[in-house]
């Protein structure tokens, strides 16, 4: 009789393939924070899971639509719906964001929960914005924003946990989502993602050698580019590896988005 096989836990990769170490330390390997990560993914998108609770204390998902006023999601709901009436009774709510799928594996790709409790919008300017917010987000929403049973929620954010994907999470709280910005790079980068691809693979692979702590890259491809930096997902002497290479400031546009690339190009070159 044989015995049962222990069970695996995240620090036993078991059969999934093992990545490569770096062989030296990143140079300015920045990346937003959890907090940045989390307005950049919450602002992507206008759709969410909403988690309320029943009367009877049972968790309850519904899909719903959502706007941002100063990063807390403000949602239009009927009254008449179950969730609408679990957050009449009972403000503790949490709503699950997923950015768009950048990978197959949806595991893989980011997403937030951003937890905390409704309120109403505390007085007639709030209301205002707030539905000004969720209009700005929700164009659909003209046709029943204004019905009487119809109510505006603003979510306001306690604490969140952010994934990056595999080997990439935090958390923050609401105070620090709440004072960080969405990342101005990340929205627009994807034709320059396929660019750098495309165009410039040798360079990639000079700044994973030189920059990226990885000096036996063989190829090297950009998986993502915000206003701090590239990630890249490496081929490796030794196996498939990731690592950051980091511009020499922050950026604010994608109209500086080609110069740091060819200053990181120079770096990397020793130009």
């Amino acid at each position: 009789m044989t015995s049962a096989s222990p069970s695996r836990d995240h620090g036993d990769p078991g059969d999934a393939p093992t990545l490569a170490p770096p062989l030296s330390a990143p140079v300015d390997a920045v990346r937003p924070s959890p907090a940045e990560e989390a307005r950049t993914i919450a602002a992507s998108t206008n759709s969410a899971t909403l988690a309320t609770l029943t009367a009877g204390g049972d968790p309850w998902a519904s899909f719903v639509t959502y706007g941002l006023l100063d990063g807390d999601p403000v949602l239009c709901v009927s009254d008449l719906a179950e969730h609408g009436r679990n957050l009449a009774a009972d403000p503790r709510a949490s709503l699950a964001i997923l950015a768009p799928a950048t990978e197959t594996d949806p595991l893989a790709n980011a997403r937030v929960t951003l937890a905390g409790h409704v309120e109403a919008p505390r007085d007639d300017a709030e209301r205002a914005a707030a539905r000004a917010a969720h209009l700005a987000a929700v164009p659909a929403a003209k046709y029943y924003v204004d019905y009487r049973d119809f109510s505006l929620w603003v979510l306001r954010v306690q604490r969140l946990r952010w994934v990056g994907g595999y080997g990439r999470m935090d958390s923050a709280a609401g105070a620090d989502y709440r004072a960080a910005q969405p990342d101005p790079i990340r929205p627009d980068a994807a034709g320059a993602v396929t660019h750098l691809n495309d165009d410039h693979a040798d360079a990639l692979a000079a700044m994973a050698r030189a920059l990226g702590g990885y000096p036996d890259t063989v190829t090297a491809s950009c998986t993502g580019v915000d206003r701090y930096g590239l990630d890249l997902r490496l081929q490796t002497e030794r196996g498939m590896a990731y690592t950051r290479v980091g511009f020499a400031s922050p950026i604010d546009s994608m109209t500086e988005l080609r110069s740091a690339a060819v200053e990181l190009t120079r770096r990397a070159r020793g130009h």
